[in-house]
């Protein structure tokens, strides 16, 4: 899945230094503890590494932080969001901050579009979503 050396070699430094809201929504991703959901942390998706992917139902979970308002940041993360829905992926992208300090929240939010997407065929994103998440078209 990882195109070379180097792209392996930095996915494996970034699962080594999560950040805290990385850690904290691990602990509740790995070892499909959402009902059997398997998703794995800094995958490589083509030339891009997402922080979170469960492969088979297409759902890319991304933590940001402050430098993803800056608007060089903000233009990539669109750009890298229509590669990712090119390929039929949906993505889901979360504030560090909501993720330290409203956890609950942000995972009923991931387990419904878990949900959404097992049961249903995968179709446009909902214009609007919980205060909790928020999802990128």
């Amino acid at each position: 899945m990882y195109r070379n050396a180097e792209q392996r070699e930095f996915a494996r430094q970034l699962r080594n230094n999560m950040t805290d809201a990385e850690r904290r929504l691990w602990r509740v991703l790995r070892r499909q503890q959402l009902k059997g959901f398997k998703f794995r942390r800094q995958a490589a998706i083509e030339n891009y590494i997402v922080d979170f992917v469960c492969f088979s139902n297409k759902l890319v979970i991304e933590l940001d932080g402050g430098q993803h308002n800056e608007a060089s940041a903000i233009e990539y993360d669109r750009v890298r969001t229509q590669w990712l829905a090119s390929r039929g992926f949906r993505v889901l992208r979360f504030w560090n901050h909501d993720v330290l300090k409203r956890l609950d929240g942000i995972v009923d939010v991931i387990w419904k579009a878990l949900t959404k997407v097992a049961s249903a065929p995968i179709s446009p994103p909902s214009p609007t979503l919980p205060a909790e998440g928020r999802e990128s078209e």
